[in-house]
């Protein structure tokens, strides 16, 4: 089993970040760009690979009032993840992102998680920036 974490600091209130990243009509802006979700009968949705052009069964649960994401194969058991944002005063949050690995040929290991990783929350906090911009305009 492989585990990975990263996280980043926005400059957005916790319950903004959270609902950006919630917000299953936008959840192909921030993730890695060869995943794509399809939200089906929610908690349920398929999570499509460019890579391989596989389709797999997957969960995706939200729980707002803790501000986390929820995710993971659902037949297969070969990933989980979660996101979590936590609020650091300010006016300030910390996102982090926590990917488990329990079946090796899916790992695509260290270099290519971590760079997914902090992509994807790149792009989750420019996705975060330009809506409080223009909700504040």
């Amino acid at each position: 089993m492989a585990e990975y974490e990263r996280s980043r600091t926005m400059a957005a209130l916790p319950e903004q970040v959270f609902e950006q990243a919630a917000d299953t009509d936008r959840l192909d802006s921030w993730l890695p760009n060869a995943l794509h979700v399809h939200v089906e009968d929610p908690p349920a949705v398929t999570v499509h690979d460019d890579h391989d052009e596989q389709d797999t069964s997957a969960l995706l649960r939200a729980r707002p009032q803790q501000m986390r994401l929820e995710w993971g194969t659902r037949d297969e058991g070969y990933y989980a993840g979660w996101l979590q944002v936590a609020g650091i005063g300010s006016g300030a949050s910390e996102v982090t992102v926590h990917l488990s690995f329990f079946d090796e040929q899916h790992d695509p290991g260290e270099r290519s998680v971590h760079e997914a990783l902090d992509t994807s929350l790149r792009s989750l906090q420019e996705q975060v920036r330009l809506w409080v911009e223009n909700t504040a305009g």
